[in-house]
């Protein structure tokens, strides 16, 4: 979302002239929010892998203290993990919502 964009997001009517206006406007703030978190979350994440460098820990998987593949460094310089222990990560968070969408129907 461009600067021009957000100013408009925040900007706002503080009383939209009809649902279809309030739909509109409530689905634009809730998607400049939610970039916004996305971009706080990766600006999080790289600061976390420049602390690595610094610390000498960069590219060492913090599940299993292998190196992480150049290849996945290319891919995602801010990687914690290698591709082995994050796919065991994705798998068990997977597991986990599943888990809890089955208790949530009961």
């Amino acid at each position: 979302m461009s600067a021009q964009n957000a100013a408009q997001v925040i900007t706002r009517q503080e009383h939209p002239h009809d649902e279809g206006d309030l739909s509109q406007q409530s689905h634009e703030e809730w998607i400049f929010l939610n970039r916004n978190m996305l971009d706080m979350k990766l600006l999080r994440e790289v600061q976390d892998a420049l602390r690595r460098i610094e610390l000498g820990t960069y590219g060492t998987c913090q599940g299993c203290e292998e190196p992480i593949s150049v290849k996945r460094l290319d891919a995602v310089p801010w990687a914690k993990f290698c591709v082995s222990c994050q796919e065991r990560i994705a798998s068990g968070a997977q597991l986990e919502h599943e888990h809890n969408s089955l208790e949530a129907e009961r």
